[in-house]
């Protein structure tokens, strides 16, 4: 991996960046999850090549855009798309069409089609194997894209899986471990070049028993820029979980509880109520 050390951290991070650290509170952020050009909820850790070890949870009858249009009337800002896999374009274009500039969209985002994502509505590229070429984090190419969208519209997807006591940053449908570990420095040095970070806890994703607590709780120790956490949500109590564990500054991913994913343990109109009342 590259040396962090060789990459000074910029001292001038915006301001909201910093107040954030003691003024925000934590919010529910709403998904669609695309594999083979539908909406699924599935069991990350099982993602790979192999259809066989695949996992599904939740299958949608309803469109990628259906969901989109009930997030926009909800006002609920700041979801994202996340394809999985090849198949999935046309139900994220109709998705981000349904709700342009509500959305932001991730899932083989490079430099060729980041701008062509953006000008297709969504508010904010995501990016992850892209900066891991051969699984090495890539500064280059991340200073490249930053400068080619602007920071302020690119989110680095640090999704995770754990090893030994430590969270290694996890690619190729989560099933790759690269040569970075989530920790302060990696974020400082990320969060020179993007405005968000997206964390799926990969070995936690799709179960439905429990947040990482001791992740959520290094996030919010760690980062000085919005942070939105997906995996083992399964209570709507795992909002004000979350907002303790990490003084606020990390935002909450619903996924395979959520009534609307074919879920039984949390209610989404409970979750727009809890948000509005933020």
């Amino acid at each position: 991996m590259a040396d962090l050390a060789d990459s000074p951290l910029d001292d001038n991070l915006d301001e909201s960046d910093m107040n954030r650290k003691s003024f925000r509170r934590t919010l529910f952020r709403p998904c669609i999850d695309l594999h083979g050009g539908f909406v699924k909820q599935l069991v990350g850790g099982t993602l790979s090549d192999n259809p066989a070890e695949l996992k599904t949870n939740f299958v949608a009858t309803d469109s990628a855009a259906s969901f989109a249009h009930l997030y926009r009337m909800n006002h609920l800002e700041g979801g994202h798309v996340i394809k999985l896999g090849p198949g999935n374009d046309q139900a994220a274009r109709e998705a981000l069409a349904a709700w342009p500039g509500g959305l932001q969209i991730g899932g083989g985002i490079t430099e060729a089609n980041a701008l062509e994502w953006l000008e297709a509505g969504a508010s904010k590229i995501i990016v992850t194997s892209y900066l891991f070429p051969n699984a090495r984090f890539s500064l280059p190419r991340l200073q490249s894209l930053s400068r080619l969208v602007g920071r302020d519209r690119l989110v680095v997807d640090v999704s995770c899986r754990k090893s030994g006591h430590k969270w290694i940053v996890a690619m190729n449908k989560w099933q790759d471990h690269t040569d970075m570990e989530v920790n302060k420095a990696s974020l400082d040095l990320l969060s020179q070049y993007c405005s968000e970070f997206l964390i799926h806890a990969a070995d936690v994703e799709g179960l439905c028993q429990g947040i990482d607590e001791a992740l959520v709780s290094k996030l919010g120790e760690w980062s000085t820029i919005p942070v939105t956490y997906a995996g083992g949500a399964r209570h709507i109590s795992d909002l004000d979980l979350v907002e303790r564990l990490s003084h606020g500054r990390v935002d909450l991913t619903f996924g395979s509880s959520l009534d609307i994913f074919g879920g039984t343990q949390v209610a989404f109109t409970d979750l727009v109520e809890h948000r509005n009342s933020r």
